[in-house]
């Protein structure tokens, strides 16, 4: 049977206006040929937001704007349908905010809840109000201007202290801690100095001293066995003993001198009876005149004359002073 013209060009317009209808609404993010999951969102402005732009989560799309539709003639609120892409979980209080890219291109954003049910196809999402492109701006520059705003004020702060620094009288003093600085790095090079300078000197004595050390090693052995024998025989000694004997003879020393400063003896007596010491000295006293007047008066106590004339002189009534004592001649 012979195909006609006519029904060719029918078939080929049929073919053509599926394809164009199948196109225009792949356009629009539907995909004909698969039965997607819808969800709705209600605002009360789209801002930038038109058909077929993204919906994402977390920064990967899940889905596409399908349509828009006013709920009534007031324009009390916008009905989005979202065409989901992407068979994923999508807790029931999670929110859905209308957001502006830098270049202008608006996209839908579903903030994840936390509960443990989901949404279902037919569902609608919470909303929030939408963020301006210039607000979102805002809110992720003005971190940044803080932190501009707070090096700013320390550089101010670094420039004043420079300032403060380089005033003449600070760098004058800037000027005399270099000089004196150079006359210090002049006088450590000098002691550093291999040949002239007092730590190579030190050094050099060290050098001596350690080589006369090893010279005498010898002798420092036996100068150390020496001293630990003496440590050992001080060791040895009964040390208790001789303090335990210490003891008793400061002990008899403090009975001793107990007694002295007690009124008991004869010598305890004399030191603390005043009036025994009084007694004691005029008895001294009287025996140092007796004396005297014995050497003064010789023949009043001893008379060997048969026919001499006895001494009528009266007995001494106080010792005779030393350069004055006259002695009776025969």
């Amino acid at each position: 049977m012979k195909i006609s013209n006519e029904f060719k060009v029918g078939i080929l317009v049929i073919v053509g206006l599926t394809l164009l209808i199948i196109g225009f609404n792949f356009l629009k993010g539907k995909d004909v040929f698969n039965r997607q999951t819808k969800l709705y969102a209600v605002f009360s402005d789209l801002g930038s937001l038109q058909k077929s732009n993204p919906v994402k989560i977390n920064g990967l799309e899940v889905g596409t704007v399908y349509d828009f539709k006013e709920i009534d003639k007031n324009l009390s609120g916008i009905i989005i349908t979202i065409n989901m892409n992407r068979d994923v979980n999508i807790p029931t209080n999670s929110v859905a905010t209308i957001e502006s890219e830098l270049l202008g291109t608006g996209l839908i954003s579903i903030t994840k809840g936390d509960a443990t049910t989901f949404l279902k196809s037919g569902d609608t999402l919470h909303t929030d109000k939408q963020a301006s492109l210039l607000s979102s701006v805002t809110a992720q520059v003005t971190p940044t201007l803080t932190k501009v705003r707070e090096s700013l004020d320390s550089v101010k702060m670094v420039m004043s202290s420079v300032n403060k620094i380089f005033d003449p009288n600070t760098k004058g003093n800037i000027q005399a801690i270099i000089a004196n600085l150079m006359v210090t790095t002049a006088y450590l090079q000098d002691l550093l100095n291999t040949q002239t300078g007092a730590l190579a000197q030190s050094l050099n004595n060290l050098n001596s001293f350690t080589g006369n050390m090893k010279k005498n090693n010898q002798q420092i052995d036996s100068i150390m066995m020496n001293t630990a024998n003496a440590t050992r025989k001080f060791a040895e000694l009964d040390l208790e003993g001789t303090l335990s004997s210490l003891q008793s003879t400061l002990d008899q020393l403090k009975g001793s001198m107990a007694k002295l400063d007690s009124k008991e003896g004869s010598l305890g007596l004399l030191l603390n009876d005043k009036q025994l010491y009084v007694n004691l000295n005029n008895t001294l006293v009287s025996l140092e005149t007796l004396l005297d007047d014995v050497r003064t008066h010789p023949k009043r106590y001893v008379n060997v004359s048969v026919f001499g004339k006895k001494d009528k002189s009266g007995p001494l009534s106080s010792p005779t002073p030393k350069d004055s004592v006259i002695i009776e001649k025969n």
